[in-house]
């Protein structure tokens, strides 16, 4: 909800799990949020950051690791290191 100002007035603002579009429950204490800095050609971070977050029912099933080299892979993070198979 934002006020007159435009503001974000909000006490808790629930996050989606990148891997699954699911929301990330309060209670879900298992769950984890990682920031990844862009850095330079030089290995000087820039001040930007990518925010994977991952709920606990992904890292319960021992997928979060395969969810995160698939997003970085989709964002141009890394390369040839997940492939999709059936």
């Amino acid at each position: 909800m934002e006020n007159e100002r435009h503001e974000i007035v909000d006490l808790y603002i629930p996050r989606k799990c990148s891997a699954t579009n699911r929301l990330i429950a309060a209670k879900d204490h298992a769950s984890v949020q990682i920031n990844i800095a862009d850095v330079n050609e030089e290995g000087v971070i820039t001040g930007s950051v990518k925010t994977y977050a991952i709920s606990g029912m992904v890292r319960a099933r021992g997928e979060s690791d395969d969810s995160i080299n698939r997003l970085a892979t989709q964002d141009g993070y890394l390369k040839n290191v997940w492939s999709y198979q059936r």
